[in-house]
């Protein structure tokens, strides 16, 4: 394992603050897709967690933001007003299955497994400021995953299976809009120290690892 940075590394610190930014970004984008969500899901339960959900990502932001403050390192925005937007406009486009999808899949499990891969690399205030957030994302991606197998399960057996052969290009296209936005993540996490072809071999197996357990509970 690499030797934890020192925050006088002037390289890693600008990188890492910028990996801040952007995942200080992406919380508070959820907050406020999840927010708008409550309504239009299908049933008490599902309402009841999306808006625990919503105060957790409040705090997340908050906890993040003060960490950037101390942390010292540029603090403007990684996501513009338009990319933003984008954002807003895709998870409010999708039917409640797919927002399942791309919202606990993608975003929340596979996003949150990336950055459990520069946290071994991290300063200690960095490493501090994820715990709560990667903690409670384990709750998020549980919540949305045994939502998704129940809504694939009220499917018809094909319709189902069918549907799960789709979430795969669902996840691609997601990711290349990622990288179509014009921001170098891997020179991010090359300049944190982080293998950034490991951190993208070890995603895609845990969403290799989703989609098999998906299937596995539809054949039971």
């Amino acid at each position: 394992m690499k030797q934890t940075q020192a925050i006088k590394d002037e390289d890693y610190k600008v990188a890492m603050g910028r990996l801040l930014v952007m995942y200080t970004q992406v919380d508070y984008l959820i907050m406020r897709v999840v927010a708008e969500r409550i309504a239009d899901a299908p049933d008490d339960d599902s309402r009841l967690f999306m808006a625990k959900q919503v105060g957790d990502e409040s705090n997340h932001v908050r906890i993040q933001q003060q960490w950037l403050e101390k942390f010292g390192t540029d603090t403007s925005p990684v996501f513009n007003e338009l990319q933003q937007h984008m954002f807003l406009a895709h998870f409010r486009s999708l039917n409640w299955l797919d927002f399942l999808t791309d919202m606990y899949v993608c975003v929340e499990a596979l996003g949150s497994e990336a950055v459990e891969q520069v946290v071994p690399m991290a300063d200690p205030g960095t490493r501090d400021s994820l715990k709560t957030p990667l903690q409670d994302e384990l709750d998020h991606v549980a919540f949305g995953l045994n939502r998704l197998q129940a809504e694939l399960a009220k499917l018809p057996v094909e319709e189902s299976r069918a549907y799960l052969e789709t979430v795969e290009a669902r996840l691609d296209f997601l990711d290349d809009t990622l990288h179509g936005l014009g921001i170098d993540v891997p020179a991010m996490f090359a300049a944190v120290g982080a293998d950034y072809q490991k951190v993208v071999t070890t995603v895609m197996h845990r969403r290799q690892q989703i989609i098999d357990s998906l299937a596995l509970q539809l054949a039971a």
